[in-house]
C-alpha cells in the first residue's frame, strides 16, 4: 500500500539547437531524475516515468558521475543501479497513455532537468495538458534545473512562444505569454552565469535564450542565488522549483512534504 503516486516526466531530446545552426549533445541529468525519485519511492510513494514517446529518458554523459552525488561513490552507484534495473524507471509510459488513462489518481508530478526539457517538453502539448490539470487541483508539481523551462508546456501556444524566443522575438513571445497559468509565480531555474560553462566547454556554442529570460517573459518571478551551483529551492502555493544540480536534496524533501501536507488534508 503506497501513500499516493506521483507523475515524473522525462524528456526524449538527446540534441539540443546552438546559436549560428547545428546542435549540441544533450539529456537528463542522472541525480536529478534519480534522487528525487528515490526519495519519493522511500517515502512511501510510487513513481510512474512518462516521455513523450514512452522511451527512457537519455541520460547526459556529463551527469554520469559520483561529482554529482557529492563525491560519495556508493551514493553515485546506488542511483547508477536505480536507474537501471528498478521497475519504476523502466516501465516507461507515453505521456499520452497516461492522460488517456486520467490523471486523478496522481498524488503530484516532477519534471527533472538537464537540458533536455528545454528542446522537447517546455513545447509539448500533452505535457501542457497534464500542468493544466495539476494546477486546476492545485496538487504538488515541482520542476528541477532546467526543468522549469517545461512549465511553459501549460501555455496554449507553447511551440510558438518557443519559436518566438529562438528568433529573438521578445515582443511575440510576450504576447504569446499571456495567461500563463504560473504567472506571478515565485520560481527559480538554472542561471544564465551556471548555463555559460556548459555552453563554453560541452556545447562550443551558445542557446538561443536563457531560463530565467524565457520564464520571465511569460510572467514568472524568477529569482537565483548570487553564488552559482549553491542548491537553491522556491516553493509557492503548489509550484517548487530548484535551481541547479545540487538543489536535487532540498526539493526532493519539499516536494515529499508538499505531498504529505496534501494527503493529511483529504
Amino acid at each position: 500500500m503506497t501513500k499516493g503516486t506521483v507523475l515524473v516526466v522525462g524528456s526524449n531530446a538527446t540534441q539540443i539547437e546552438i546559436q549560428g545552426g547545428g546542435a549540441g549533445p544533450t539529456g537528463q541529468y542522472l541525480n536529478e531524475t534519480v534522487v528525487p525519485a528515490m526519495a519519493l519511492v522511500e517515502a512511501g510513494y510510487a513513481v510512474v516515468l512518462a516521455t513523450p514517446n514512452g522511451r527512457k529518458p537519455h541520460i547526459d554523459e556529463v551527469s554520469d558521475s559520483a561529482q554529482h552525488f557529492g563525491g560519495d561513490e556508493q551514493a553515485y552507484q546506488r542511483a547508477r543501479t536505480f536507474f537501471a534495473r528498478d521497475a519504476s524507471m523502466n516501465e516507461v509510459r507515453t505521456l499520452r497513455s497516461v492522460l488517456e488513462e486520467g490523471l486523478e489518481n496522481f498524488a503530484g508530478v516532477f519534471v527533472p532537468g538537464g537540458q533536455a526539457p528545454v528542446v522537447d517538453l517546455m513545447q509539448d502539448g500533452e505535457l501542457g495538458e497534464i500542468l493544466r490539470h495539476f494546477h486546476a487541483l492545485k496538487k504538488p508539481t515541482a520542476f528541477l534545473c532546467h526543468g522549469p523551462i517545461a512549465s511553459l508546456a501549460a501555455l496554449p501556444n507553447a511551440k510558438q512562444f518557443r519559436a518566438a524566443l529562438i528568433a529573438g522575438d521578445t515582443a511575440r513571445a510576450s504576447e504569446l505569454g499571456k495567461g500563463w497559468q504560473y504567472a506571478g509565480y515565485k520560481m527559480t531555474v538554472f542561471s544564465a552565469s551556471e548555463e555559460k560553462p556548459i555552453e563554453e566547454n560541452i556545447l562550443h556554442g551558445k542557446l538561443y535564450f536563457t531560463m530565467p529570460d524565457a520564464l520571465q517573459t511569460a510572467g514568472g518571478h524568477v529569482s537565483t542565488t548570487p553564488v552559482d551551483f549553491e542548491p537553491n529551492v522556491i516553493e509557492d502555493r503548489e509550484l517548487i522549483t530548484g535551481q541547479n544540480p545540487r538543489s536535487d536534496h532540498p526539493l526532493a524533501a519539499k516536494l515529499v512534504a508538499a505531498l504529505d501536507r496534501a494527503k493529511a488534508t483529504v
